[in-house]
């Protein structure tokens, strides 16, 4: 597990560390029932404070992407795989509404891009 973080970037520290874990379980980097690192011990080697990871633990609990298992630790949760299967489904939904409106799938991607924004 890798998790990108820079002291220097504009995005705040927390949301560096949720985006960076997401993209990993959503891309099955880390596999459901993976176990991270205690938040005390992602923090020092992130060389940010503990309340920091809290923070990005807690949010991606929220959206059911991790689950805390008491003094057992924090892991990928299984719902990681249903946000993928949720979101590739949306996205074949909306492909089908774009070529039902007739347009090309470099404006549906760049119609798509922009709401992303």
């Amino acid at each position: 597990m890798s998790i990108s973080y820079d002291p220097a970037s504009p995005v705040p520290p927390f949301e560096q560390v949720r985006t960076s874990l997401a993209n990993q379980i959503n891309d099955g980097t880390l596999a459901v029932g993976t176990k991270l690192p205690t938040v005390r011990g992602l923090a020092a080697d992130l060389g940010i404070a503990p309340n920091t990871v809290a923070r990005a633990y807690r949010e991606l609990e929220e959206a059911g992407l991790l689950e805390t298992r008491g003094r057992a630790g924090t892991f990928v949760g299984a719902t990681g795989d249903e946000t993928l299967s949720r979101a590739q489904a949306a996205a074949a939904t909306y492909a089908e509404v774009i070529r039902g409106l007739g347009l090309s799938a470099e404006q549906g991607v760049a119609i798509a891009a922009a709401a992303l924004r």
